[in-house]
Parts: C-alpha cells; structure tokens; sequence
C-alpha cells in the first residue's frame, strides 16, 4: 500500500470510527428512553440493564452505520479539499478516482461485513432481546408492577402502595380496576394485601389478594335504575386472579408483531419459510374460491300448481319454455311465492358477498405477512448498498463543498440521511399494506438517491461545483444594471 492510500485510510477510519461511537451512544439513548418504564423504578441489577442494552443494540447498527459513512465521507473529504490537499494530489497527477480507490475497497469490504452482520447477528440478538424481557417479567414479576402509580396490563389497572418481600412480590394496598373491552362498566378489587406468584415456563402471572372488597356496577335494563349507578359489594378472605404476562412481551399492533418475528431469520430461513408461505397461500385461495363456488344456495320450495281444469283455472299462464328467458323472470313465478323468491335471492346474495369479503380479508392478511417477510430478507442486502450508496454520496460531496469539520458537513449529512430514512420508511409500510411490491418497497431509497450519488461523482471528477451560482446571479446581474442605466439618463 502507498503512502497516500495509507494515509487517506487512516484519516477516514479514524473518523468514521469517533463519528460511528458518537452515534451509536446517542441511539442507544434513544433506546434507553424508548424503554424506560420497562427499566425504571424495577429494582433491576446493573448485569441485567447491560444485557438488556447489548442485545437490544446490534438492531440500530443499520441506522448508524451508514449515517456514518456519509457523515465521515463529507468530513474526511471536505477536510482534504479546504487543506488543499486535493489540489496538491491534483497538481501530481492524482485524480479524485484515484483517491478514493483504496476507500473503495475499504467501504466494499465493509459492506460485505454488514450484510453478514444483519443476517447472522442480528437475529440472534432480536431473538436473545425479547427472551430476555418475558425472563426478566417471569424472573421478577413485580417488575411488571410499580408502587404508588396504575399500571396497565391487559384488561387490568393494578395500584400497590407498598412492595415487599425479596422479589417485590409481597404487596399492601392493592387496589385493581378490571374493565371488559368495550364496556362500560367497571369492577374495582381492594384489599390490604397481597402476593405474587409467577412460573417461568408460564405467561400467567398470579395474583393472591387477602382480605378485600369486591365492588361490580350492575347494567340495569330500566333506565331509571341505571341513573341510581346501582352497584354489587362483597368481600373475601383471599381470592386468586390469573394475569396473562403475554401483552407485555408483544408491541401495540400486529405489523410490528409480525417484523419482530422475521427479525429473528436469516436468509435461509426467509426462503424456507416464504416458500411454505407461499403454497399455504396459494391452498387458502384455491379453498377460498371453492367455498365460494360450491356453496349451498338458499332452496326455494315454490308452492305446488293446482292442475289445470278447463274452463275453471284453464287462466294460468303455461310454464315457461327452457329455450327462452322472459324479460321479467318473476312471472313466471306464482305471485304467493315472489317474496319468497326475492329474499332467498337477497340472503345468497349477502351470504355470498359475505364469504367473499371474508376470504379475501383472509387472503390479504396472508399477502401483508409474505410481504413482511420478502422485506426483511431484502434488508440484509439493502443495509449492505446502503453503505456503498452514501460513501458514493459523502466523498464527492465533500469535495465540492470544500468544507470539513462538524458544521456544514453534519447538515448535509442529516438532510441526505433523513430523506434516506423517510423514503425506505415510505416504501416499507407501502409494501406492508402491498401497495407496490416488497422488492420496490425496500430499494426505493435507494433508487431515488443512486442518480443523486453518479451526478456528485461525475460533477467531483470532472472539478463541477454543485451549483453554477454565475448561471444563476447573471440573470439578476443584468437586470440591476440595465435598471441602474435608465436611472442614470433620466438623471
């Protein structure tokens, strides 16, 4: 290796290396916050909050690592164009290109590690990070539960004054409001203490209450009794209440439900499980479509003709021919038996439009998770670009700007990256609801800016500055002056 690619590298990853730190500390602050109430005030030793913190921050990796890249490239190479350094090269035949070579081959390699990084480590440390957490709740079930405050699980608000015990689990001034989703009606449970009982190869958590009253509102069908607010009172000597643990292990709504779970997969394991996916699929749809069609219509018994005798009911309309269909098809029908024709019709008709509906409600669910999986397996190899894309990016922006340090560089490089992140957000939750395909959805960001990266390395190489402000001011120019001119003569 020469000097000056020695040198170029060692400038760069020094760089990227205190940019890269400084990030990651400031994201996994970020994730502190995100999970402070799963962290404070749980009597958790620091041996936990540690394993809690590191195997939750290898899925932030991918949001740091090319933020970095850019902001180390604009750095790196501002620094090198406002020192005339580039000038220098330039003077000794040294092209931008040539420059950068040895960063290329760096960044490539770089690339390559980040890719392995997102499909080996990642997983595992998603897959370590929420078993950690129902651990920790199985472990410690009072950590599920803070003094002095409601805290909300599931269908239950529970309040404990006071925490004993070595675990917690021993408690005093248990207060519980139990509502129904949906009702109105709430069921408040006081007692003056209790006792927490957890299994770790269980979800339920168990809740011992002694010595409590048990107040109901009742629902009363006459209004009038419902304006008195009547309610039930009873008291117990202890009384056993069963909590599912499983909603504090789970996130607020199923698509990040479903991302949790391809996380947790490689890319062998996306491809073997999108193919089962698949031919689960495509075997729901071809059932789908054969409930739809052989389904049971609505049977009509029509009431019975009365035989036709002449000159008596000799008036009724023959039947009608099999080769001709009537304009009106309810003629040819007895006018006893129209109404029932007419809602056997509207019932298969909501029947039907209903076993559509359903299936393919079904049917997009089915599609929605396919889709999350084709995402997550394209990410490992859009993290892997996304490096190349901003090096390609931050190096010949930092060489047209001519500017290094934290200033300017640090504004170009949040404005560029937060584009990146909101298009690839865009597009992933586009996919998601397949509204365009899982393969666009995820190299939108990337296809949008890759024009963005060729025109800065072509204007870099061939010394194009990023604007042309003479193109821009001329026009000004000249209609200052020519206005300064008439000014003059009339004078």
């Amino acid at each position: 290796m020469k000097i000056l690619d020695r040198y170029i590298l060692t400038s760069f990853i020094q760089t990227f290396a205190s940019v890269f730190i400084i990030l990651f500390f400031i994201f996994i602050l970020q994730g502190i916050w995100l999970f402070i109430a799963e962290l404070a005030g749980k009597d958790l030793d620091t041996w936990l909050v540690f394993k809690f913190l590191l195997f939750y921050s290898p899925k932030i990796v991918p949001l740091v690592l090319p933020l970095s890249i850019l902001l180390a490239s604009i750095m790196t190479f501002g620094n090198f164009a406002e020192n005339y350094e580039f000038a220098a090269m330039k003077s000794s035949g040294i092209s931008l290109n040539r420059a950068m070579r040895s960063l290329i081959i760096f960044i490539c390699g770089l690339s390559v590690v980040a890719y392995f990084f997102a499909n080996d480590v990642i997983p595992k440390a998603e897959y370590k990070f929420l078993n950690l957490r129902k651990n920790i709740i199985q472990r410690k079930p009072a950590m599920a539960i803070v003094e002095g405050q409601f805290n909300a699980i599931g269908s239950f608000n529970i309040k404990v004054d006071k925490k004993g015990g070595e675990n917690g689990e021993k408690l005093t001034g248990v207060t519980i409001h139990k509502r129904k989703p949906g009702a109105v009606d709430v069921t408040i449970i006081r007692s003056k203490t209790g006792l927490l009982v957890s299994n770790e190869k269980s979800n339920l958590l168990q809740l011992e209450l002694y010595d409590g009253f048990y107040y109901e509102d009742i629902a009363s069908k006459n209004p009038a009794e419902r304006q008195k607010q009547p309610f039930a009172k009873s008291s117990f000597t202890k009384q056993v209440m069963n909590i599912d643990l499983t909603i504090l292990n789970s996130n607020d709504d199923d698509e990040e439900q479903v991302a949790h779970t391809n996380n947790m997969l490689n890319v062998s394991e996306l491809s073997y499980t999108l193919d089962s996916l698949q031919a689960t699929y495509d075997k729901e749809a071809k059932s789908v479509v054969a409930n739809i069609v052989q389904r049971p219509n609505g049977v009509f018994i029509p009431t019975p003709t009365p035989a036709i005798v002449p000159g008596v009911n000799d008036t009724i309309k023959p039947a009608v021919k099999k080769d001709s269909i009537p304009q009106d098809l309810l003629s040819v029908v007895e006018k006893v038996d129209r109404i029932r024709v007419l809602e056997a019709a509207s019932n298969n008709i909501s029947s039907t439009d209903y076993e559509v509906s359903s299936g393919q409600k079904a049917l997009l669910e089915r599609i929605k998770n396919i889709n999350n999986h084709w995402l997550a397996l394209y990410d490992k190899f859009v993290i892997a670009f996304a490096c190349i894309l901003m090096f390609f990016i931050g190096a010949p922006l930092g060489a047209i700007i001519r500017k290094g340090g934290l200033g300017l560089p640090i504004v170009f490089a949040v404005l560029i990256f937060i584009i990146f992140h909101f298009i690839n957000t865009f597009g992933r939750k586009l996919a998601q609801e397949n509204g365009i395909p899982p393969f666009l959805g995820s190299w939108m960001s990337t296809f949008v800016l890759s024009p963005l990266a060729i025109l800065l390395t072509y204007r870099a190489t061939n010394d194009i500055g990023l604007i042309s402000m003479d193109n821009i001011l001329m026009p000004f120019q000249k209609a200052f002056n020519k206005l300064f001119k008439t000014k003059n003569k009339e004078a």
